[in-house]
């Protein structure tokens, strides 16, 4: 397969030594508990919650070959390569490319600010053309809040236009489902084979039912079991039930900072503390905000069941 299957994605959060390097092993383990008993369709290691950004370039080029010694599926993960230099992007991108994964979730550069559509086209048309692969398939990362670089639908429909498949799709986590929607009309979305991800699961069935590709999601790494329930919930009561779980469970997440809830999380599940680990700036939870999240976590699950 060169595609990313559809479904259920979760941006992984990513473990990091005490010096700050990222643990691949830890990462590695974490990705296979999500693709089994964390009930993803895939992962996104290396984006926004996996705080790529801040995961040194040398550890980032290394991480696909690890995957692919373990056998990962490649059609099951789509490797953040998004970076400010393009020379850098290049290379994430041809590193996962050669080690199967030619799936790549790619921000635009985002230090400058107000590019031109011309210029952001430049990047990516560059991007693709010095990759040099057919089998590429790049997944535009729409994220204005953090990169301050919308993407435009005209842009979009540009690079598509120019390349085919191997422009797959989008990740939009504009947070804003009307802009899921049009991207998903300008593009035609499923039926016309480009994939487009809503970044809340809260958006599961609304995006479905108008052609998005699934979800990929950072609060997905403990509530993705959710989602599933919710997406193979028969419509009715019981799928409505499902959806107010999901509902829930992305309102608690939108409460605490993200990827130090998401650390706390699996800290909690694995036992293993070293998962609290922030990549400065960001920082960990504080001891109320943990207080306030096991109790928030808990009450998720007394949701009364349907009666028809």
């Amino acid at each position: 397969m060169t595609k990313a299957r559809r479904g259920i994605y979760a941006a992984a959060i990513s473990p990091f030594e005490t010096n700050g390097q990222l643990d691949a092993a830890k990462l590695l383990s974490y990705c296979q508990h999500l693709l089994t008993d964390g009930g993803c369709d895939g992962v996104a290691p290396t984006g926004t919650t996996g705080e790529g950004t801040s995961v040194a370039l040398i550890d980032r080029l290394a991480l696909p070959a690890i995957f692919a010694d373990a056998g990962i599926e490649t059609d099951r993960v789509i490797f953040g390569t998004g970076a400010p230099s393009l020379p850098d992007c290049i290379a994430l991108t041809r590193r996962a490319c050669e080690a199967g994964y030619v799936n790549a979730l790619v921000l635009p550069p985002y230090y400058y600010k107000s590019p031109s559509d011309e210029g952001l086209y430049d990047f990516y048309s560059r991007l693709v053309e010095q990759v040099g692969r057919d089998d590429l398939r790049v997944y535009l990362y729409h994220f204005p809040q953090m990169s301050q670089v919308p993407l435009s639908t005209d842009l979009v429909l540009r690079l598509r236009a120019a390349f085919g498949p191997i422009i797959a799709g989008l990740k939009d986590s504009s947070g804003d489902f009307e802009q899921s929607r049009a991207f998903v009309e300008a593009t035609g979305g499923v039926a016309e084979g480009f994939d487009i991800y809503p970044s809340s699961e809260a958006f599961l069935w609304d995006g479905l039912s108008i052609g998005t590709a699934g979800i990929i999601s950072g609060s997905t790494n403990i509530f993705a079991n959710k989602v599933q329930a919710a997406r193979n919930a028969p419509e009715g009561p019981q799928r409505e039930h499902a959806m107010e779980a999901v509902r829930r469970a992305r309102a608690t997440a939108q409460k605490y900072p993200l990827m130090a809830a998401m650390k706390t999380a699996e800290a909690w599940r694995s036992g293993d503390e070293s998962w609290l680990r922030m990549q400065p700036p960001l920082r960990p939870l504080s001891v109320a905000q943990k207080s306030a999240l096991k109790a928030d976590l808990a009450a998720l699950d007394e949701i009364p069941a349907p009666t028809n």
